[in-house]
């Protein structure tokens, strides 16, 4: 299965990377991952909707190519980043015949804080049911890393049992909404 990866923390150092990095090795051989670098991405205007930049053009390509798509977001002030909005809103384009429309998706996410990006995750998932896609409810992924991640870039033994339960249902639910 093909996952285009849409990470919203930019920063060379971002929580949802190392989440992210650590994460991918409990799913199984059956996932690829595709990281599309949404920080190269033009801020959304109407004004060159019509005429998109090539990055606009390869992020709706790389949604088409993809089986579901795995959104990895921080939270910025119990929200998600601009940057990351930005990215639904050019692949959400043109209105009513967007890329998102019956994809599947699941949403995980990890701050510094022990509410782990929960705000964030409510949010977004609310937003990517709007614009038409299969969002994964459960099983809720959102940590803090201090508390899962050990010293030694390891995920815990519980969280690395969560994401492979993670993986698995997602599998399932992808396999049941394509």
């Amino acid at each position: 299965m093909n996952l285009l990866t849409l990470i919203g923390g930019i920063s060379k150092n971002s929580a949802s990377k190392r989440l992210f990095e650590v994460a991918k090795n409990t799913a199984d051989s059956d996932f690829t991952f595709n990281v599309f670098d949404i920080s190269k991405l033009p801020y959304f205007s109407q004004d060159i909707e019509d005429n998109p930049p090539q990055t606009v053009k390869e992020l709706k390509m790389s949604i088409e190519k993809s089986d579901a798509v795995l959104f990895v977001t921080p939270e910025y002030n119990r929200n998600i980043p601009g940057v990351l909005k930005n990215a639904v809103d050019w692949a959400s384009r043109p209105y009513g015949r967007g890329q998102w429309i019956g994809k599947p998706a699941a949403v995980i996410g990890a701050t510094i804080s022990p509410l782990g990006a929960l705000s964030a995750q409510m949010q977004l998932r609310s937003l990517l049911s709007f614009l038409g896609m299969f969002v994964m409810y459960h099983p809720d992924m959102y940590f803090s890393l201090k508390d899962n991640i050990g010293a030694d870039g390891k995920l815990s033994e519980h969280t690395r049992k969560a994401f492979e339960n993670f993986f698995c249902e997602f599998k399932k639910w992808i396999l049941k909404n394509k």
